[in-house]
This record gives structure tokens, C-alpha cells and sequence, in this order.
């Protein structure tokens, strides 16, 4: 018997469902084009690209000269980042974000720092190739505190000029939870707010907040002691009461699986567990049934309806399934993103029906 095809995820006046392509594939296994039509079949409007995604795309283009032409790697890129674009517009999909532009901000070795910048001008021209309002996401960095300075004042030094250099391009800043030194929402709107540019703004992910806040995967219990329940909803009212939502550039949602605390999706060699733990185990939200346990409900109720935000809110998911070898896993991720965001959208109406807190 053959299944029904899946409903389309709905948008709403408020926001519009969109999906990571890393959430959809690894980009090693799972053709770009592919990650596209099952966006569009499953209801996405918007496309976070991760770079992986498109440089494959170059390295499959690159293998299709006739003779070689002695053309970079850069330029096959920017040809990769024309055929996304139009694969996209195809579909009705927007590209919204390039990302991870990682290990930006505090590098103490200066000409690090300016390989950086020259590989950041490099972004800028894809971005303005991939569409006409995207942002580039410069996550927290994570480097060893050897390599980098937690030193405010240089931390927003270097978001400046990031900002400066890509203009008008935007860039969005998120705090990893595993950040070397910002790993909270409010160590990264404090930079932002200091740098205080037009194109800067701030990127807010459900999973790195619960999990830095309130999760403990190396615990029987998956989490934290008892006080961090009075901890995280006392950020949560903080964040709806300080952050400034147009500067909230793109909301992630996903939700972490409970696992066994000695399992080895905790300890990959050299990443800190949260790492490991996020890179194998998230999951789309309310997959409960799948083993989905963090407090993501009251977070992502703190950054839509608390904070009053409109926009992008994207499905960014992380995990092992999306390295099976299997020409499925595309549209089986986006089908469930498509679900997740559905069930979403139901406890929000309810939990806004009833005023109170129904996660």
C-alpha cells in the first residue's frame, strides 16, 4: 500500500518554515538538488545553506570539465552558488543563510585573522550571488583557549569588522553552547548590541539554549540539577524582555535525544561532549516518541510569542541519520521536519490559548 504524500508544513502571518540543509543530508551522500526538491515537497519555504552543500556542488562541477582550465576553487563555488540559486527559485525556495562561517572571532594569531577576513569577502560574494536578502552565520567559535581570546572588546572588534566587510551583506552571530567563550544567548547579544551595526544582528537556537542552560547528556537523568528548571525560565523572561526582535535575524528549533550517559554519541575524540551530543543526536521538535526531552517548548514559546518575533524559524538538526547511505534520507528528514513544525504550531496556539505554560 502506498503512504499518503505529507502535508505541506503550513506558514503562518507571523513566520515562515524553512530547513537547514545539513538537517536534510550529509552533503557527501546526498546531492544538493536532492535536498531541494524535498524541501519543497515537505512545505519549507526557506533554505539555510550550509557551505558544505555548496562547495560539493563545485567539486562535482569541477570533475565535469572536458579539460582542465585552470580555474580556483572559489570560482567553481560562485558557478555552484548561481545553480543552487536557481535550483531554488525553481522550487520557490528562498536561501536565507550561508553557514557555519566558523572560528571567526578572538583568533590571537593575526595572520589567521586575516585569512579569515579574506575567506569572509569570499562569502560575501557568494551571498550576493545566492540571493538578494540572505545573512552569512558566524557561529560562536570553539577553538582552544590557546588559539583565541575571550577578551570582549576584541570579541566585538572582530564582529565589526565582519560586519563592515560584508555590508550591506548581514551577519547573524550565535552562541554555541560548547562556545570557548560565548555559549549563551546573552554572551552573544551583549556583543552585538556593543558592536552596534545595521547588518548585525543575532541568531537564536533553541537546542544550544537548553543545552547549555538546563541539559546534562552525561546524567542518568539528561539533565541538570533541579534549579536549573527556575534558571532557564528566568533567561527565557529575560530574553523576551531585553533582546530587540529585529535584530533576531533567524530562530533554529530542534530538541535533543536522552541517550545512555556512556554512550559513544558523547564522546567523539576531541569534542567536548555537548558537541558530540549535538552533531549525533539532535532531533526535530516534538519527537518526543523518538527520545526528544529537552525544554524546547517553553523556549521556542520565549523567542516567537515572548519576544514577539516574526520571521524565519528553521528546522537545523544535526544527527547520525543523516549519514545513512540511503537516497531516502532526504525526503525522510524533511517529511519530519514538515511534522515537527505542524506539532509546533499546535502548542504554541494552545499554549496561547490558555495563557499559560502547556510544555
Amino acid at each position: 500500500m502506498t503512504s499518503l504524500p505529507t502535508p505541506p508544513a503550513e506558514s503562518t502571518g507571523r513566520w515562515k518554515p524553512a530547513i537547514a540543509t545539513v538537517s536534510l543530508g550529509a552533503a557527501s551522500l546526498h546531492s544538493i538538488t536532492a535536498k531541494i526538491d524535498a524541501a519543497a515537497n515537505n512545505g519549507q519555504q526557506g533554505l539555510e545553506l550550509f557551505h558544505d552543500d555548496l562547495a560539493q556542488l563545485a567539486k562535482t562541477l569541477r570533475s565535469q570539465e572536458h579539460e582542465p582550465t585552470g580555474r580556483s576553487d572559489r570560482e567553481f563555488e560562485i558557478d555552484a552558488a548561481h545553480a543552487i540559486r536557481d535550483l531554488c527559485a525553481e522550487r520557490g525556495l528562498q536561501v536565507l543563510a550561508l553557514q557555519p562561517f566558523r572560528h571567526f572571532e578572538g583568533l590571537i594569531d593575526p595572520v589567521q585573522h586575516a585569512q579569515r577576513i579574506d575567506e569572509l569577502k569570499h562569502w560575501v560574494q557568494l551571498a550576493k550571488v545566492l540571493g538578494d536578502n540572505l545573512f552569512i552565520l558566524i557561529p560562536s567559535s570553539f577553538l582552544d583557549a590557546s588559539e583565541i581570546t575571550g577578551d570582549r572588546d576584541r570579541l566585538v572588534a572582530d564582529l565589526v569588522e565582519a560586519a563592515n566587510v560584508a555590508f550591506p551583506i548581514r551577519i547573524a552571530y550565535e552562541a554555541l553552547a560548547w562556545g570557548t567563550y560565548v555559549n549563551t544567548w546573552e554572551d552573544s547579544w551583549e556583543i552585538v548590541k556593543r558592536a552596534n551595526r545595521p547588518n548585525l544582528g543575532i541568531c537564536l537556537d533553541t537546542f544550544n539554549i537548553a543545552a547549555r542552560v538546563w541539559a546534562d547528556p552525561t546524567s542518568p537523568s539528561g539533565r541538570r540539577p533541579e534549579i536549573a528548571d527556575k534558571e532557564l525560565h528566568l533567561s527565557m523572561e529575560r530574553l523576551a524582555r531585553e533582546i530587540d526582535p529585529n535584530r533576531v535575524m533567524m530562530v533554529q528549533l530542534a530538541d535533543g535525544e536522552k541517550v545512555d550517559p556512556q554512550s559513544s554519541l558523547l564522546k567523539t575524540p576531541g569534542l567536548p561532549t555537548l558537541l558530540s551530543w549535538s552533531r549525533n543526536a539532535r532531533l526535530f521538535p516534538c519527537e518526543e516518541e523518538r527520545g526528544g526531552y529537552l525544554p524546547i517548548g517553553l523556549v521556542t514559546e520565549a523567542c516567537l510569542d515572548g519576544l514577539g518575533y516574526t520571521g524565519w524559524v528553521s528546522m537545523e538538526v544535526f544527527s547520525r541519520t543523516t549519514t545513512v547511505d540511503d537516497p531516502s534520507v532526504p525526503e525522510k528528514h524533511a517529511a519530519r521536519a514538515g511534522r515537527s513544525w505542524r506539532r509546533m504550531l499546535e502548542r504554541l496556539t494552545v499554549a496561547e490559548e490558555n495563557k499559560v505554560d502547556s510544555f
